[in-house]
């Protein structure tokens, strides 16, 4: 990750080493969430079987939003003075959620997409430590409502597989 600040230093009460890390961690959400992106709207589109209609409404309300929220992130990324990731092998390297190959069932792509809301909650929840010892609160905010609306989705994917 390259620094931007010989250009047009960044002053906001950060100094350079932390906001490099935070842009890392942040980088590192945002590959987590642009593959998740990626994996629900695939899901989207080949979902079969009895419960098409109400996971194809689900999966298609989930990848919209986090359409908007790889956007936040990388606008975050930026803020802090750093270039933001933004190619498939960027993300690739980045990202602890694995591509799906092939087209699973839908009880199993609901399981996948479990995985990934609860993965993307992990690497949120990593970047903490250093976001609050330095008191970074716009990255702090936008952590939070990542994890809640990530915790709520695992939450409400879960409860479809219930018997």
């Amino acid at each position: 990750m390259q620094t931007q600040s010989k250009v047009m230093p960044v002053n906001i009460g950060i100094n350079e080493e932390d906001r490099k890390e935070i842009a890392q961690g942040l980088s590192r959400l945002l590959a987590d969430s642009y593959s998740l992106y990626l994996k629900t709207h695939n899901f989207h589109w080949n979902v079969t079987g009895p419960m098409f209609q109400t996971l194809h409404v689900l999966f298609e309300e989930e990848y919209t939003e986090l359409a908007s929220a790889v956007d936040e992130i990388a606008e975050r990324i930026r803020a802090l003075g750093y270039p933001a990731p933004g190619t498939y092998s960027e993300f690739a390297e980045l990202s602890s959620i694995p591509e799906t190959k092939g087209v699973p069932k839908a009880e199993d792509m609901i399981r996948l997409l479990v995985e990934g809301q609860e993965a993307v909650v992990r690497t949120a929840r990593s970047i903490f430590p250093v976001v609050e010892r330095v008191n970074d609160e716009p990255t702090a905010d936008l952590l939070t409502q990542r994890m809640q609306v990530h915790e709520k989705n695992a939450w409400m994917l879960r409860s479809l597989l219930e018997q």
